[in-house]
């Protein structure tokens, strides 16, 4: 089935077609990391398209979720650390969404735990977030996602990867600070970043979980618009009425800054990394994928600069 969705974007109508096939109606759909930020959008984004009955939201912790359990989602126990806890949990799913995990250093054996427990259990097909252009990326953070991308593969599981670009949200936590020193600090040099909204790519994942026709897909999802950093640090210091200028640092001396702030080590040597490597472009695609994906342009990154600033 074809979808057409028209949208007006600066006085221009723009038309976005999406081939789409709904899956079984009554799928049972799960979503790992169900109480983190991406996890939670994707429920709600599920919520407007299946009912509360099939979504299953696999977390540590099921008294967090209350909320969700009081709405008819099903919640249940599902903890990385206790892999005993896995294949039942993923009892009757038939579509999993594997949001990576935030353990860095000890994802791949955690997706890996996740994956045979998914072939285990049954589920048909398997949806992951991983990183853009994961085999080519020069970012320490794609080599994690490499491998579980391989895994996947080779359980012969259906699957569709979903190569997310970067959360304008990552930057965004630094504009009140910014603000009131009137300086935004990085490694990124010029280099453009194709940064998205979280709730984009919680879209995306929810429009992949609920339709049908992506199976053993990769897709390379990043925002319409890049930025660079001084641009970025630019519309902070106009959104707040007050002059932000962006002062780039090499990759050491960010590293040690973030440091002096407070952010644990290996923290702050994997945002810097991150930063230096958007300098060469790692963070930079212009496919327009995933707003074709999710059938409207993705978010601004100048709202969600807004709304971080004023919210």
């Amino acid at each position: 089935m074809l979808t057409f969705v028209c949208v007006l974007t600066n006085g221009k109508i723009e038309a976005y077609v999406r081939r789409t096939t709904t899956t079984a109606e009554n799928d049972m759909y799960a979503i790992t990391g169900a109480s983190g930020q991406l996890g939670q959008l994707v429920i709600e984004d599920l919520l407007t398209r299946v009912a509360p009955a099939g979504i299953v939201a696999l977390v540590r912790d099921p008294a967090g979720l209350s909320r969700l359990a009081d709405r008819g989602v099903v919640v249940r126990p599902f903890d990385y650390d206790r892999p005993e806890t896995l294949a039942p949990a993923l009892a009757g799913v038939d579509r999993l969404l594997l949001i990576s995990s935030s353990a860095v250093g000890q994802r791949v054996s955690q997706h890996r735990a996740v994956i045979e427990a998914a072939k285990a259990a049954g589920v048909g097909h398997i949806v992951y977030t991983s990183i853009l252009r994961a085999p080519d990326s020069p970012m320490e953070l794609a080599g994690e996602h490499r491998e579980t991308e391989a895994a996947i593969v080779a359980s012969g599981l259906a699957h569709t990867i979903l190569r997310n670009g970067w959360y304008t949200e990552n930057y965004t936590a630094s504009a009140a600070p910014a603000v009131q020193h009137g300086a935004m600090a990085g490694s990124a040099g010029n280099g453009r970043i194709s940064g998205a909204s979280r709730a984009d790519y919680a879209a995306a994942a929810a429009t992949v979980l609920a339709e049908d026709g992506t199976a053993n897909r990769v897709i390379e999802l990043a925002g319409d618009d890049a930025f660079t950093l001084d641009q970025f640090a630019a519309a902070i210091g106009e959104i707040a009425g007050k002059p932000v200028v962006y002062q780039d640092m090499p990759e050491a001396d960010y590293r040690q800054m973030l440091e002096g702030v407070g952010l644990p080590a290996p923290v702050a040597a994997m945002l810097a990394e991150s930063d230096a490597k958007a300098a060469q472009g790692s963070l930079y695609d212009d496919g327009r994928a995933l707003s074709r994906l999710i059938g409207r342009p993705t978010t601004p990154w100048q709202d969600t600069l807004r709304a971080a600033l004023q919210g």
